[in-house]
């Protein structure tokens, strides 16, 4: 497999204070990572380019790009929400991070790639089609998908979300749209408490109880995730790689661990052998643990790359 490392340095920049659990670290423990391991030296490593208003506002309306570029300071740190704030830096890191799925998208539709992994952040899965909140500008999952079936004329995109928290945003953009299934994998009862009871045909929600372990979370993915895949036929999936269901994240009480993302990946990969040329697209979404998810990201790369998963 070729697989393709996204990311861009413009990317680092975006920050949320130094108590903020999504921070500028994340991107760094996934690197410092992959290169200790030697995983990172075997992909085909790129920067990412930002995203135009055209791609944006395929999933997001012209108002809510303007809105949020209204709100960028010209020094130190505005509050969106409890969660949610910008520095001089966050919508230039917002949108590198949206542009780095379309540039996955493209590689694997032109066969430079097999599978890209994008380490990017600010992550996007809760960006609502008009609404910033939970950590999230724009939606750089909904990006990539729209711009697979608006410039490579993708039916059948699924979009695999393992992180622990629903993907609400994705699912207010995508939400019984034609082209587009989402399968979302999330503790429940929790944040961020919208869409989470489905009622869309393309939505597959599989909510877990907190406590969830690697066999819970495996037999309800194969219980949920494959007949409806293997019915679909996807032309093209795009994971939403989030990682703080991982035992050690303080951000939930999931029980996971880093073997449980190599195999969540590997079906993937098997579901995308299957149907879609091999393309699969990942983009980073949540994890909070330093250590655990750099061991996890290692495990998903590797997953991507074909190697077996080492301790």
């Amino acid at each position: 497999m070729i697989t393709s490392y996204i990311t861009h340095p413009r990317c680092h920049d975006h920050f949320m204070g130094p108590e903020h659990p999504e921070s500028p670290l994340r991107i760094e423990s996934i690197r410092a990572r992959l290169a200790l391991s030697g995983v990172l030296q075997q992909t085909m490593q790129s920067e990412s380019k930002p995203a135009t208003d055209e791609q944006i506002e395929r999933v997001h309306p012209h108002r809510h790009l303007v809105s949020l570029e209204r709100c960028v300071p010209e020094e130190g740190i505005t509050l969106l929400d409890g969660d949610t704030l910008m520095n001089p830096a966050s919508m230039d890191a917002a949108r590198h991070a949206a542009g780095a799925v379309v540039r996955g998208v493209d590689q694997v539709y032109r066969g430079q790639a097999d599978n890209v992994f994008c380490a990017v952040r600010p992550p996007g899965h809760h960006a609502e089609a008009t609404d910033a909140m939970g950590f999230c500008f724009l939606n750089n999952i909904a990006v990539g998908a729209a711009h697979a079936i608006e410039k490579h004329g993708a039916r059948r995109v699924a979009i695999l979300d393992f992180d622990v928290h629903q993907c609400n945003g994705t699912i207010d953009i995508f939400k019984d749209h034609p082209n587009v299934m989402v399968c979302s994998s999330f503790q429940f009862p929790f944040y961020p408490w919208r869409y989470l009871r489905s009622q869309w045909h393309n939505i597959i929600d599989t909510p877990l109880p907190p406590g969830t372990d690697g066999p819970a979370f495996r037999r309800a993915v194969e219980d949920h995730w494959l007949p409806a895949l293997h019915a679909y036929k996807p032309d093209l999936i795009l994971i939403s790689a989030g990682f703080d269901a991982h035992r050690d994240d303080p951000m939930a009480d999931m029980c996971l661990e880093a073997a449980d993302f190599h195999w969540v990946t590997h079906l993937a990969m098997e579901i995308a052998a299957l149907y879609a040329d091999n393309r699969v697209v990942s983009v980073l979404e949540g994890g909070y643990d330093m250590e655990a998810l750099g061991r996890c990201a290692e495990a998903h790369v590797s997953a991507l790359l074909g190697l077996p998963f080492k301790e």
